[in-house]
């Protein structure tokens, strides 16, 4: 299984970017889908997470400004941010809990894509 993960960049304070990862590989099902980011001397925190059953989650920081998606079809999950902030500045990885079998699950990362806000 993979996930690859693209659309980072540089941006200008309060512009716009987003954010795509597909899952591909050997999958039956996949869970919860989300985007976490890190930043340099940071842990990795989370961004914002859609589960299976459409429920969304985001942290405090990301509320108002970002927005998760998910096409189930595609196996992918996406981050439209907006009004980016250079406090948004990070490594944005996606994420994925998923079946590779009936019995098998795991969670499973992308490579990670850079953001980097700044004039």
């Amino acid at each position: 299984v993979q996930l690859q993960a693209s659309g980072g960049g540089l941006v200008q304070p309060g512009g716009s970017l987003r954010l795509s990862c597909a899952a591909s590989g050997r999958i039956l099902s996949i869970n919860d889908m989300g985007w976490y980011r890190q930043a340099p001397g940071k842990r990795r925190e989370l961004v914002a997470t859609f589960s299976n059953a459409g429920i969304t989650n985001y942290a405090d920081s990301a509320k108002g400004r970002f927005t998760i998606s998910r096409d189930n079809a595609k196996n992918a999950v996406y981050l439209q941010m907006n009004n980016l902030e250079p406090e948004d500045t990070a490594v944005y990885y996606c994420n994925a809990y998923l079946a590779t079998n009936w019995e098998t699950y795991g969670t499973y990362w992308g490579q990670g894509t850079q953001v980097t806000v700044s004039s």
